[in-house]
């Protein structure tokens, strides 16, 4: 983002800490529905990234927002396993979190393709584009995008995967119990259950005609190229109902899973209690916590690295490697977004004096360190594929 370009968009943030909400807090009015339906999966990523490069036209880094944000597809690499009747022995649809953007699966897109998966990611509807986009939302269209991408997968691979972050490992979750195509899950710090509190979020509905803010968890810069900072009420309430539409039964299908015991953003004990629920003996569940466990089929991972002034993992951390160029340890893009709102001062601390700061998940226990940048990285993200390599492996 350019200086000009950053200096107009702290001129507005100034004025929303006032409730004078930017356009950016608006429905862009193109992006509320799911609208592939029936297209080739090539036809809806070029159909996606030209409404994304309208909608981001004249931004200083526009293309690469756009390139981004936007969904794609790759084609298994090397040698690999054609099917019976189809292209590819095996495909993965990847889903991403709610906030994100297709960004944030690229790495294990590349995984997935060295290992001979054909790769389709999709963008979820109301993602991408601007934060206003969410508060009209609903997440049956978030479901039909990734009914959408399995059946795109179905085209071309004999056996479906299903791999999402978040609240797409809730949307794969959903997929999955009601298609007796999908032969697997990949599940990454899952959103299986949220504060309860989610569940009257719309409550504002009754008032914010007449004051817009209140239709805000919290209104931040947006300053992230591939993730909205900002997070309104709809949003929380529609992640609340699909929590709520996940099926309580044992899992007959192989899964992988990833997650940390501090993640601040779900319940990370709903993660334990899905995985005493994936009966098939292949499943197993990487851990990352600061205190050691034993269970059946789960890896443990301390997450503290004091040398590296990492003090635990984090929501953010899972899918990301450490030499990612925007999120990774030296990445463009620091996260102090919970200084922003409540201390000025440990805001600019946290985003110019990275040699001062702690970096793990934002937890009470963690931000009485001292300075704590939210991480955004896994230092043990090799670690990870090879434990997925291993589930590969194992797999029927």
């Amino acid at each position: 983002m350019g200086a000009d370009d950053n200096s107009g968009l702290l001129r507005e943030y100034d004025g929303e800490k006032m409730g004078i909400l930017g356009l950016r807090h608006r429905p862009s009015g193109v992006n509320a529905r799911f609208a592939g339906k029936g297209w080739p999966f090539a036809d809806y990523v070029s159909q996606t990234q030209a409404m994304l490069r309208q909608l981001h036209e004249g931004k200083n880094e526009a293309e690469r927002i756009v390139t981004g944000n936007s969904p794609f597809e790759l084609h298994p690499a090397g040698d690999y396993r054609q099917g019976r009747d189809k292209p590819c022995r095996r495909g993965v649809l990847l889903t991403h979190g709610l906030t994100d953007s297709p960004y944030h699966m690229r790495h294990l897109a590349a995984f997935f393709q060295r290992n001979g998966f054909r790769v389709m990611a999709v963008l979820l509807p109301g993602h991408g584009t601007q934060p206003g986009d969410l508060l009209e939302m609903h997440r049956r269209e978030w479901a039909a995008a990734v009914a959408y991408g399995a059946d795109c997968l179905a085209a071309e691979a004999d056996e479906i995967y299903l791999a999402g972050f978040s609240a797409g490992a809730a949307l794969s979750v959903l997929q999955a119990v009601q298609d007796l195509r999908v032969r697997g899950l990949f599940l990454f710090s899952p959103a299986f259950e949220i504060t309860p509190l989610a569940r009257w979020a719309n409550l504002h509905k009754l008032y914010s005609w007449l004051m817009p803010a209140a239709a805000w968890v919290s209104v931040m810069q947006d300053k992230d190229l591939y993730k909205y900072e900002s997070f309104c009420k709809n949003a929380a309430a529609q992640m609340h109902a699909l929590t709520q539409a996940l099926p309580q039964c044992d899992m007959d299908i192989p899964v992988f899973a990833a997650a940390s015991a501090d993640d601040a953003t779900v319940m990370p004990a709903a993660t334990l209690r899905f995985m005493q629920r994936a009966r098939h003996p292949c499943s197993r569940l990487v851990w990352y916590s600061t205190e050691k466990i034993e269970r059946r089929n789960v890896e443990w991972v301390d997450s503290a690295i004091p040398e590296r002034r990492i003090l635990s993992s984090a929501h953010t951390a899972i899918v990301m490697p450490p030499d990612d160029p925007h999120y990774g340890a030296a990445g463009d893009y620091a996260n102090c977004l919970h200084y922003c709102e409540k201390d000025g001062e440990r805001y600019r601390a946290c985003m110019t004096q990275p040699q001062d700061a702690w970096l793990g998940e934002v937890d009470p226990q963690y931000l009485g360190r001292g300075l704590l940048r939210r991480l955004m990285y896994n230092p043990h993200y090799a670690a990870m594929e090879a434990s997925m390599q291993r589930f590969i492996e194992e797999l029927p």
